[in-house]
C-alpha cells in the first residue's frame, strides 16, 4: 500500500467491505442515495469489530462489558461512588429491568452494595463496594491502554476529525440542535 505524503502513519485507504456492498447496490439500484448506508454500515462494522477486542480485557478480570460499564459509571461519579438506580440506567441507556439484572449479578460478585435511599424509601442506592472499587481501579488502566492500541494507526488529526464528525452524528441522532 502506498503512503500519503500528508500523513506518514496512515496508509492510503483500500476498499473495505462496505465499499463492496455499496458498489453492489450502485450496480443494482443506481437511483438510491447511499450516503447513509455507507456511514451507518461502517459504524456498525466498526462496532462489531471492536467489541470483542474491548471485551477481551474485561473477561481477563471476570467481567463483561455491561458489568464494567456499571462499575465505571459508579467510579467516575466520584466519592462516595453511589448512585440511584435511575441515574445509573439513564446514564447507561438501558431499561430498568436490564439494570436490575446487572445489579443482581454485580451484587452476587460482591462488587456493589445496595443501600437504603434516605430520599426515597421505595428504592435503594447502588454503591461501589471496596472489592468493586479495587477491581475497577485495576481494570481501567488496561481498558484505556487497549483502546489506545486499537486506534494507534490513526494520527491525531484523523482522530480529531473523527471525533468531531461522530459528535455531530450523535447530536443529529439524539435530536439535539447542532
Amino acid at each position: 500500500m502506498k503512503k500519503t505524503g500528508k500523513n506518514k502513519n496512515m496508509k492510503t485507504p483500500t476498499p473495505d467491505a462496505v465499499d463492496h456492498i455499496i458498489s453492489q447496490w450502485r450496480r443494482e439500484k443506481p437511483e438510491l442515495e447511499l450516503k447513509a448506508m455507507e456511514v451507518l454500515g461502517r459504524l456498525k462494522r466498526a462496532s462489531a469489530l471492536q467489541s470483542p477486542k474491548v471485551e477481551k480485557v474485561f473477561l481477563e478480570y471476570g467481567l463483561n462489558q455491561p458489568e464494567f460499564d456499571v462499575l465505571a459509571t459508579l467510579r467516575r461519579s466520584g466519592a462516595p461512588y453511589c448512585l440511584a438506580p435511575t441515574a445509573l440506567f439513564s446514564t447507561l441507556m438501558v431499561t430498568s429491568g436490564t439494570m436490575t439484572n446487572r445489579m443482581m449479578q454485580l451484587e452476587k460478585k460482591g462488587l456493589i452494595e445496595r443501600l437504603p435511599n434516605p430520599e426515597d424509601a421505595r428504592s435503594k442506592l447502588v454503591k461501589l463496594s471496596d472489592k468493586g472499587f479495587e477491581l475497577i481501579e485495576t481494570v481501567l488502566p488496561h481498558h484505556v491502554q487497549n483502546g489506545l492500541n486499537l486506534i494507534a494507526k490513526l494520527d491525531d488529526n484523523t482522530l480529531k476529525t473523527l471525533n468531531q464528525s461522530l459528535r455531530l452524528l450523535l447530536h443529529a441522532l439524539e435530536g439535539d440542535d447542532l
